[in-house]
């Protein structure tokens, strides 16, 4: 076993020679390089799965030992500083790095399909691998100067990643966004981190906290400048995990392509900041206040994420707000203490929020047989509904990720979330009311998301499969302001289009677009097995081709059992407890987490409840056309009355606006920093022209005008003089005169 652990540095550095490889050939050999893509890929699939393989060895030999390894060598050494570089194989960097690359591995597989039409195929590539040796080398990092040089690797690939298609100006500012708003955070771990290093004199996690723990026992620091520094730490984690009030970047990444925003959300960027706070949880519990202030900023960024999704109309931001307020559960989790519950709801969110985010990769891909690549209308739930008999399977993934992430059991996140549900009443019942009532949210956006996008009829100008001549309207909202006008009975019919096979509609207009037979073939993927789905360009929504629904497939299975990981009413069954033991008595807590079936059944019936009641509120109001118009003038009629309707439209709208429009956190931003900033920027480019500069200026141009003055004055008459001198003394003699009375 200590000879396998001597070989674990291989874990960040295999899948670096993909990005080098590319980035040689296409620099030194460009056609040679292109023409062989497809080889590209397959060896990125396969360094990332001896990674894994290796990673998952390692973890079960964890399990059964219950061993820490840790190797370093000297990096710098001068006088009494030394630096050194080495990794940490632990429980939570086996959890990462099994989730890294299991994710990996399929969104590798899933983009060799859904980026084959595009002309950064090699590009995308190099960048994916090197976004997973950055976080892999992040996770196995031993000290904090080392964690920070991957943390700004995982930001820079980020920033490459999300403005990927840069010539879409959307893609260029969401990427600048990303990037700009993670250096404030970045810039607060810098400081934190040199800190800590002032007050222990080391950067070694191990030796760190065993110092500052003596410091502590010994009432040796200043616990404000410590909280400070521990405070300036947290704001890394609050920006790369998108916590109150540096959650702004992340629904703009969704301009990047789906498989990115499927690996940032699942098991990179976003678990970065999680995976930060987990590593110094020993450092922030001897702390006081700070485990507060971590809770804190969870249970408003629980909340805030959980309301900004309720009215969003594009499928991937919908879905990353949603990943905001599961992160801030499990930054609820981690200042609560339950340092298992929360890298348990890291663990299940992964796969269940992967499965979702590559669903609707494909019912992207889907739309845009329809409407070519736009991504306001390929992306639009408002322009989507009755996909379910064209996108069966990934329908029904969709729909079992959705129920994952409401807390349905025995699905994956129903086991991870209940048990920060119930640990929530244990630290603060506020608290606790509020965790709740956001898995109500949860459920409904989740489902409104769903229905929006799969249930009901096809909202786009052509003719369905039934061959019926009129389609009513589907995507009606709850607010009002989603679908277009409609008649009195809340529905319009909608124009149907004759077309060949080779037309494609558009949205608003009449005009036909030519349809490319092999947009979607121009290279074969690499993955060749019996397709699941139609390959067929035609005038509908098809089933994504067997790359894309391979790796659906398999995420299904980790939603449906990944979550039994932890079961807590049998101690033996829980493999959880036995891998985290290490990083847990660390803690110093107690590895105990089984409780009794009564117990269990009890707190997981209001669980489901809450779930339910949501669900039910979607379903009420967005289900099939017909009754959602039915169910939405019941509502208006029990507020028809004038007081009550005023109300309700008042309510409806304020949520809607709030939801909408981000909270108005974006516009107080973009007022308050930027044009707060530029209107700073020209005062102070006036105070320094006009002020600044001004006064030797006018200094200046007064010896001017004075020497203008006496020039004029001295004409080289004596007489002129002698006059000048007279006067001079005359008025001189007279105000000392009058001075001397």
């Amino acid at each position: 076993m200590e000879q396998t652990y001597q070989y674990a540095w291989i874990i960040p550095f295999l899948p670096l020679p993909v990005p080098m490889l590319i980035g040689l050939g296409l620099l030194l050999f460009p056609t040679a390089t292109k023409s062989l893509r497809r080889m590209w890929a397959f060896q990125s699939v396969l360094l990332l799965s001896i990674v894994m393989i290796f990673s998952i060895n390692l973890s079960i030999q964890q399990i059964n030992s219950s061993s820490v390894y840790q190797y370093v060598w000297s990096w710098l050494i001068n006088n009494d500083f030394s630096l050194e570089f080495g990794y940490l194989i632990d429980p939570l960097t086996s959890i990462m790095s099994i989730l890294i690359t299991t994710v990996g591995i399929l969104v590798l597989i899933y983009s060799d399909n859904y980026m084959s039409h595009d002309h950064g195929y090699l590009r995308f590539f190099a960048y994916m691998s090197f976004f997973s040796t950055s976080m892999l080398g992040l996770v196995t990092s031993s000290n904090l100067i080392q964690i920070y040089i991957f943390w700004e690797l995982v930001g820079m690939c980020s920033y490459l990643l999300i403005g990927f298609w840069f010539t879409r100006p959307v893609a260029a500012k969401a990427c600048q966004k990303a990037f700009v708003t993670n250096r404030v955070g970045d810039f607060g771990l810098l400081l934190g981190i040199l800190g800590f290093y002032w007050v222990t004199g080391s950067f070694e996690f191990r030796d760190l906290f065993q110092i500052f723990n003596n410091l502590i026992s010994n009432n040796e620091v200043d616990f404000l400048f410590v909280t400070l520094c521990a405070v300036l730490l947290f704001a890394g984690a609050i920006a790369k995990s998108a916590q109150f009030p540096l959650h702004v970047w992340l629904p703009d990444a969704m301009e990047g392509p789906t498989p990115i925003s499927a690996l940032i959300h699942a098991a990179t960027m976003v678990a970065a900041g999680i995976f930060l706070v987990a590593r110094l949880m020993p450092l922030f519990i001897a702390i006081p206040h700070i485990m507060n202030f971590i809770s804190l900023v969870g249970i408003i960024t629980v909340f805030l994420g959980a309301t900004l999704a309720l009215a969003q109309k594009d499928i991937k931001r919908g879905l990353a707000y949603s990943t905001m307020s599961q992160l801030g559960y499990m930054m609820l989790a981690l200042g609560m203490g339950s340092y298992r519950s929360a890298l348990f709801h890291l663990i299940t969110h992964a796969y269940s929020k992967a499965l979702l985010f590559l669903g609707s990769g494909s019912v992207i891909h889907s739309m845009e047989t329809l409407v070519g690549y736009c991504p306001k209308k390929s992306q639009n739930m408002v322009l989507m509904g009755g996909l379910t008999k064209h996108v069966p399977i990934t329908k029904n993934s969709f729909f079992l990720g959705t129920l994952s992430l409401c807390g349905i059991p025995p699905l994956a996140c129903f086991w991870s979330k209940d048990e920060i549900l119930n640990d929530s009443w244990l630290y603060s019942p506020i608290f606790a009311i509020i965790a709740w009532s956001t898995a109500g949210l949860t459920a409904f956006y989740m489902c409104r998301i769903y229905l929006l996008t799969f249930e009901g009829h096809l909202n786009v100008n052509f003719q369905n499969y039934s061959g019926k001549e009129n389609t009513p309207l589907y995507s009606i909202s709850l607010w009002g302001k989603e679908g277009s006008k409609t008649s009195n009975k809340n529905f319009r019919l909608v124009t149907l289009l004759k077309m060949n096979k080779n037309t494609r509609p558009s949205f608003f207009s009449n005009r036909v677009y030519k349809i490319d037979e092999n947009v979607r073939n121009m290279t074969p993927p690499f993955l060749s097995i019996p397709n699941f789905g139609n390959t067929k360009t035609s005038l509908y929504p098809y089933e994504s081709d067997n790359t894309m629904l391979l790796p659906i497939i398999i995420l299904i299975i980790f939603t449906l059992f990944v979550g039994f990981l932890g079961i807590p009413f049998n101690q033996d069954m829980d493999i959880l407890t036995k891998w985290l033991t290490p990083s847990i008595n660390l803690l110093h807590k107690n590895s105990n987490n089984s409780i009794d079936w009564y117990e269990f059944c009890k707190d997981a019936l209001f669980s489901v409840s809450i779930a339910s009641f949501g669900i039910f509120i979607a379903f009420f109001l967005y289900k099939p056309v017909y009754s959602s118009f039915q169910n939405l003038d019941l509502i208006n009629s029990f507020f028809k009355m004038g007081p009550r309707r005023n109300f309700y439209d008042k309510i409806k709208n304020a949520i809607y606006d709030w939801s909408y429009n981000r909270g108005y956190i974006d516009a107080f931003y973009g007022t308050f920093f930027i044009v707060g900033t530029r209107k700073l920027a020209e005062f102070t480019h006036f105070f320094d022209r006009r002020i600044i500069d001004g006064i030797p200026n006018g200094v200046g141009l007064m010896s001017f005008f004075v020497a203008e003055v006496i020039k004029s004055v001295g004409g080289g008459r004596i007489s002129s003089y002698l006059f000048f001198y007279f006067s001079y003394v005359s008025v001189f003699l007279v105000i000392y005169y009058f001075l001397n009375l």
